[in-house]
């Protein structure tokens, strides 16, 4: 995805590259990037099958215990494993061996692989293929020295949450509705008897947005209790529902991460409708979204547009509409910006 990577991506940039874009066949990916996670601040450079079987099997059992389905096809002789220790039929060892045996066959050979390209940027290497180890690259620990590692963990979750729930609802991509809680700030699918609640719109949301508030390029946080944990924003502002402008007002396409300093504190934005060069952000922002293909890609083009066209046409007709509409100030922009993230920033500006 070199549109969301820019000229010059980060580390994260690649990290986020591997797990929001690349192919989703099995959940294993997202079980070994969350033992990566877990693994790396231990210290160690070298990290045996053994080892990396256990976080790697424990998260793949309690996504198990909660969505049975973790992969496209129609069985799996490892996830047979996985099911057996959660029903109490094999014990601790025999999940180990499993995995070190059937569990990393491809996905340790697959994890860097995007869009059948291998990503520049490695955090471990090692091949299947009769190694007993791998080793974990300068890139990962470069990584995890930032404050903003701590995102991380909650992203992939989030990610992973999304995929098994296309999955798991066995039905075409283009009939799943991704709606918005506002009260509970959760994403959740409307099942004909009952919903159920997908994952944090922030933790969905935030890797697009490259941990930076949308508005100032400002650090975020998605982990509760931070400092600096991040709000969710309306794009369009609420009180155009009134006037059935930018409808869904609540979609997920308008619907933006912003520091709470741009949201709501002194000169926020709160009811204001941003600058229009903003726009071109917001539209850079949904079109990563579709190219992830998960149900919000499909929710996103149900609310906004089949095509390209079509979308950047429904932006910029609300924009107009919402100018002409209530009196809402049109410039708001934040008082200053820090520089952008490779690629976040498309309208080819950073100035007021």
């Amino acid at each position: 995805m070199s549109d969301f990577l820019g000229d010059n991506p980060s580390v994260e940039d690649y990290w986020r590259n591997i797990i929001l874009f690349g192919k989703n066949v099995a959940s294993y990916k997202f079980a070994l990037a969350q033992s990566l996670l877990e693994l790396a601040p231990r210290g160690k450079s070298i990290i045996t099958l053994e080892e990396l079987a256990e976080p790697f099997a424990r998260n793949l059992c309690e996504h198990l215990s909660l969505v049975p389905k973790q992969t496209t096809s129609p069985s799996s002789k490892y996830l047979k494993n996985c099911q057996d220790f959660n029903a109490g039929i094999i014990g601790r060892e025999q999940l180990v061996e499993a995995t070190v045996r059937l569990g990393f066959e491809c996905v340790i050979d697959a994890f860097h692989n995007v869009n059948n390209v291998e990503t520049p940027v490695r955090f471990f290497s090692g091949k299947r293929q009769g190694a007993k180890a791998i080793a974990l690259t300068d890139e990962l620990f470069e990584m995890l020295e930032s404050d903003r590692a701590l995102n991380l963990p909650v992203e992939v979750e989030a990610r992973w949450r999304l995929v098994e729930t296309a999955w798991e609802l066995n039905i075409s991509r283009n009939l799943i509705n991704v709606d918005y809680d506002a009260d509970q700030e959760l994403l959740f699918v409307q099942r004909p008897r009952s919903r159920t609640n997908i994952t944090s719109c922030r933790s969905a949301l935030n890797g697009y947005q490259k941990g930076k508030c949308f508005y100032c390029f400002g650090d975020i946080s998605i982990v509760s209790g931070a400092v600096n944990l991040t709000d969710v924003d309306h794009f369009f502002p609420h009180v155009l529902i009134e006037d059935k402008i930018a409808d869904p007002i609540d979609g997920i396409w308008n619907l933006v991460l912003a520091c709470v300093s741009c949201n709501r504190g002194v000169g926020g934005k709160f009811h204001l409708l941003p600058h229009q060069r903003y726009l071109e952000r917001l539209n850079t922002r949904n079109e990563s979204l579709i190219d992830s293909h998960d149900p919000i890609a499909q929710t996103l083009m149900q609310q906004t547009g089949n095509s390209k066209p079509k979308r950047r046409s429904f932006l910029e007709r609300n924009y107009n509409a919402a100018k002409t509409g209530r009196l809402i100030n049109s410039n708001w922009q934040p008082a200053f910006e820090y520089p952008p993230a490779p690629s976040f920033l498309m309208d080819g500006s950073t100035d007021g």
